[in-house]
C-alpha cells in the first residue's frame, strides 16, 4: 500500500516539477532581443557560434535560439548542431506547415513576431507544439520558440 502512495505522489509532482522545467514565451522574446544585440555587438559569424553552443548563454531551460537565412539555410541551431548548414525551406512539420518558409515571411515583412508549428523538443524526443518569436537580422532571422505544455 504505501509503494502505491509513493506511486500516487510521484506522478502527482512530476508533471508539475516538469512544467516549472519549461521556460515560457516571454523567456523566448527576452532571449531572442539578448541575441539580436549580441549580434550587434559581437558580430554576425562570433553570434552564430555562440547560439549554435548547447551550455552557453543561449540556452535557458527547455529554450535554445536558432537563426535561418531567407534562403532557409540554418546558420545556428542551439539544439541540434547536425541542421547547421542544412536547408530547411521546404521543411514541413506533421500537419504539412511550411514553418521555416513562415518564419522568413514574418521577419521580411514585419521585421518580428509569432509563427506556431510542431518540433521535436530535445527533452521529450516527441514532436510538440511550439510558438516562436522571430526577429530580423540583415538578411536572416534570429528565433527562439517556448514549446507548449
Amino acid at each position: 500500500m504505501r509503494k502505491l502512495f509513493a506511486l500516487i505522489a510521484v506522478a502527482l509532482i512530476a508533471p508539475a516539477a516538469f512544467a516549472e522545467d519549461r521556460a515560457t514565451t516571454k523567456d523566448a522574446e527576452r532571449l531572442v532581443h539578448k541575441a539580436v544585440e549580441y549580434v550587434k555587438s559581437a558580430g554576425k559569424e562570433k553570434a552564430l557560434a555562440v547560439f549554435s553552443d548547447p551550455k552557453g548563454p543561449f540556452s535557458f531551460r527547455d529554450l535554445y535560439v536558432f537563426a535561418i537565412d531567407f534562403k532557409g539555410t540554418v546558420l545556428a541551431h542551439g539544439a541540434k548542431k547536425e541542421l547547421i548548414g542544412k536547408n530547411d525551406w521546404d521543411r514541413k512539420d506533421r500537419t504539412g506547415k511550411l514553418f521555416t518558409q513562415a518564419m522568413i515571411q514574418i521577419a521580411k515583412t514585419t521585421g518580428n513576431g509569432w509563427e506556431e508549428y510542431e518540433f521535436e523538443n530535445p527533452a521529450t524526443g516527441k514532436l510538440e507544439n511550439k510558438v516562436a518569436y522571430v526577429e530580423r537580422v540583415d538578411d536572416y532571422f534570429v528565433a527562439c520558440g517556448a514549446f507548449k505544455p
